[in-house]
């Protein structure tokens, strides 16, 4: 061998046995992998649409039996249009959540007042499940003050004017009374 090789192979030989070979695949890996990592994201700053937009959307994903895409479209709404809340408590009255229906009715009472359905909503809600009649009936009636044109009303007061007669009448001829 002339000195020139020696000399290279004294070089190469000095060298640790961990720097060759896989370290250095494992070396580039790491690079390849923490370089790639900067990948760009898309953040959207303003929502596009507008609550009724939003109102819309939910309605088409219930039409379409998808609840859960219609509740996030509908909370969305609810920031800027409280009617939103009546249409999240219609869908958990549907699901019989109707802990979740009436907190969402009462919190559309609260914020929109004048809006004759929410009172009606939970005016039949409390019909249908035989509870809190007689808030059942001054709910309808106030829906009825705010439109007493509207034959839904009507009927929602009707039916709960009758039970509450009829739950008066049995109560008051009762055997053990």
């Amino acid at each position: 061998m002339d000195p020139a090789g020696k000399e290279k192979m004294r070089s190469t030989d000095s060298c640790p046995l961990w720097i060759k070979g896989p370290f250095h695949l494992i070396l580039f890996f790491f690079f390849l992998t923490t370089a790639s990592c900067a990948i760009p994201k898309i953040i959207v700053l303003n929502d596009p649409l507008s609550p009724e937009e939003h109102i819309n959307l939910g309605l088409t994903y219930e039409k379409k039996g998808e609840t859960e895409g219609a509740i996030e479209e509908y909370k969305k709404a609810a920031k800027d249009l409280p009617t939103a809340y009546l249409y999240m408590g219609n869908i958990y009255y549907g699901k019989g959540e109707y802990s979740t229906a009436e907190g969402y009715y009462r919190k559309v009472i609260r914020k929109k007042p004048d809006l004759a359905d929410a009172y009606n909503n939970l005016a039949w809600m409390f019909y249908r499940s035989g509870k809190n009649l007689k808030e059942a009936e001054a709910l309808s009636q106030k829906a009825l003050e705010l439109d007493p044109s509207n034959d839904n009303y009507k009927d929602t007061f009707k039916a709960i004017r009758e039970q509450t007669k009829q739950e008066g009448f049995e109560e008051q001829f009762s055997p053990g009374r």
